[in-house]
């Protein structure tokens, strides 16, 4: 991600979320360098409005090898999620200070680029 703007990723809760520790893995490939941030959002299906569970920063330089994904996983905790069937978890990203369109890009290849899919794990509910 750069110059394009933010992307999302959205999913539909079937369920409450319990309280715990979540972790966002998100290896990407680097063409540029770039600050990239990475948020995660609650979002109300009744239109009341977003909530920010947790945002993480971090610059990316490009690798001398190329095209290989770099590791990015940050832990958080994060309060339940009441209520939450059919409201939607929205990760987002955004990258800055870099004029190249696309100079984070997540690795959709996994292990074949070095790296992981990038994923959220979230708690089991009891």
């Amino acid at each position: 991600m750069g110059t394009v703007g933010p992307q999302e990723a959205e999913f539909t809760l079937l369920a409450d979320v319990p309280a715990g520790e979540w972790l966002l893995v998100a290896d990407g490939a680097i063409t540029r360098p770039v600050d990239v941030t990475f948020e995660l959002i609650w979002r109300k299906a009744d239109g009341s409005g977003d909530v920010a569970l947790a945002t993480f920063f971090q610059h990316f330089d490009p690798l001398p090898m190329g095209f290989m994904a770099q590791a990015y996983e940050a832990r958080m905790q994060v309060p339940a999620l009441v209520d939450a069937t059919g409201d939607q978890l929205i990760f987002r990203y955004s990258g800055a200070n870099t004029t190249t369109p696309y100079a984070y890009n997540p690795n959709g290849d996994g292990a074949l680029n070095g790296g992981r899919i990038p994923f959220i794990d979230i708690p089991d509910a009891p």
